[in-house]
């Protein structure tokens, strides 16, 4: 896998224009592509199956390009003198350009290559390919347009019943490379060798499982072509946030490491507001003030040693009163470097009221979660009366209820579920989940790869936005904050599943580990 700051994630369209500008820029002709992209694919082979020499492979090819990798792996695996058949889902004769000519080189190495243009010819030739030890998917690749239908759909289901490992060429066949999703049926791959640069849809859910383990191929696209073509999408790497710090100076104190302001907390919620406080810190924030309900005021005091806690007016029945917006905006809002909303606030006329008055007329960036989103549900258009940064971090059920959708509605297209609601409301989105995806109202995507299904459990959303709204109280830019909180978020949870086990461990123990992650990422050299 490559690494660096420059992760690009890329879509189908992206990578056809790199591999366009290539050949006609530098005059790299697409068979030397091809051959560079079937070669690299053959060596990651050889990596993930030691003991290939001693199996059968079978390569089951399309007709396009993706084939035409195939056939390169094809007659790299003969010259190893590795018994290889290839099983073409065309004739011969249909198939041209660059995979013709690499499928051509094939007969005098004496690969057999077998048929299967329709269904008929696949049942003829179902009993030879079950003695195939090793599948290698060259069928569909990333142009797939719609799902995958007719015959072509019983041969992915027949791999992925074979029970014999598959390695996919690109992407696994029938993956929509753009948006994780399959496309009716999807190659269920061990690993997956990929060109020049990883599509989207390798490392959002589920594509990331039908993936596998995955490698990235150099197959000689100059860095400044993908830089000119500039992708909307980058992976979070470790680089990226080492990029991202900002150095405390020896003299520091705790008033010039920021004061934030939380607004959370109802009867029964008090954790969630605690947790958010707390985490602020354990992010290095200078200083925290808790606005609660002033009847909560006596638990939490006693609760948090570190932070300062603020009544506020509440209602009847106990959720901060709308008339607190006066209090937060023209006082408690003094010197403030950043408001943290939401977290066990509640739901009702009062605290959507409330919420409406903090974005509208709140002068330091918003990080906004759970019930301040909840607050907001089916009515997002006051979020364009904010004159500050506002970050929302719902995650999918949340985010559902923000548009009036469904969740799995929101589910299937994360990317540009949260790229258009950015771009349309000017505001920042961490959609919350596996491979959890921040949008900016420039349409940039950035996904994260750490955290486990360990994280499913009570609190850690207000941990996350605790810890983002710290790091943006010291003073890191709101893009930089986004990435960080939910790359530490993460990393500190894959560290306790290691150490404690894959589930059970809390969001309390993820926040207590944040200080650690922040050391391993960000020790002076």
């Amino acid at each position: 896998m490559q690494t660096g700051y420059k992760m690009y994630l890329v879509t189908a369209e992206e990578m056809q224009e790199m591999d366009r500008l290539t050949i006609e820029t530098f005059g790299i002709p697409g068979r030397v592509l091809m051959e560079s992209a079937g070669r690299g694919a053959f060596r990651t082979l050889l990596d993930h199956f030691p003991g290939i020499h001693s199996n059968n492979v079978g390569i089951i090819a399309g007709r396009g390009n993706n084939g035409g990798d195939g056939f390169v792996i094809a007659r790299y695996l003969k010259q190893k003198k590795i018994d290889v058949t290839v099983y073409l889902l065309a004739q011969q004769k249909n198939v041209s350009g660059d995979a013709a000519a690499n499928l051509n080189l094939l007969a005098p190495l004496s690969v057999p290559i077998i048929e299967i243009p329709d269904e008929s010819s696949f049942s003829k030739h179902k009993t030879s390919m079950r003695h195939q030890n090793i599948w290698v998917d060259a069928i569909l690749g990333t142009g797939l347009k719609s799902d995958v239908k007719s015959y072509f759909r019983k041969i992915i289901e027949f791999i992925n019943n074979s029970n014999r490992p598959v390695f996919s060429v690109d992407i696994p066949s029938g993956l929509n490379s753009d948006t994780g999703q399959p496309r009716g049926v999807c190659i269920q791959a061990r690993h997956t060798a990929t060109f020049a640069y990883p599509k989207i849809g390798h490392f959002v859910h589920p594509g990331a499982d039908y993936t596998g383990n995955l490698d990235v191929v150099d197959i000689g696209i100059p860095p400044h072509i993908a830089d000119n073509v500039d992708p909307g999408q980058k992976l979070i790497t470790n680089e990226l946030i080492k990029k991202y710090y900002i150095p405390r100076p020896h003299d520091a104190h705790k008033g010039n490491a920021g004061h934030l302001l939380v607004v959370a907390g109802s009867p029964g919620k008090t954790g969630a507001a605690a947790m958010t406080a707390m985490s602020a810190m354990r992010s290095g924030a200078g200083l925290v003030t808790l606005g609660i309900p002033g009847s909560l005021n006596p638990i939490l005091e006693t609760q948090l040693f570190e932070v300062m806690t603020q009544s506020l007016p509440e209602t009847h029945d106990g959720l901060v009163d709308a008339k607190a917006s006066d209090m937060i905006l023209n006082h408690l809002l003094t010197d403030k470097k950043c408001l943290a909303i939401g977290p066990g606030l509640g739901q009702s006329d009062e605290t959507t009221g409330l919420v409406k008055e903090i974005i509208s007329g709140c002068t330091v960036p918003i990080v906004m979660d759970a019930d301040g989103i909840n607050n907001l549900a089916g009515e997002p258009m006051c979020l364009k009366k904010a004159n500050v940064p506002v970050i929302l971090t719902p995650h999918p059920g949340e985010m559902a209820r923000l548009l009036g959708i469904s969740a799995k509605s929101v589910q299937k297209d994360r990317i540009n579920t949260a790229r258009n609601f950015a771009k349309e409301f000017n505001v920042h989105i961490v959609l919350k989940g596996a491979r959890t995806v921040i949008a900016h109202p420039d349409g940039k995507i950035f996904i994260n790869p750490t955290g486990n299904p360990g994280m499913a459990t009570g609190g850690m959303g207000d941990v996350l936005t605790g810890v983002i709204a710290g790091l943006i109280t010291q003073g890191y830019p709101i893009e930089h904050a986004a990435h960080t909180g939910v790359y530490l978020h993460g990393a500190a949870a894959d560290i306790l599943s290691q150490t404690n086990g894959p589930v059970g461990y809390l969001a309390g123990e993820v926040m207590n580990a944040i200080p650690n992650q922040i050391q391993k990422i960000w020790r002076p050299e």
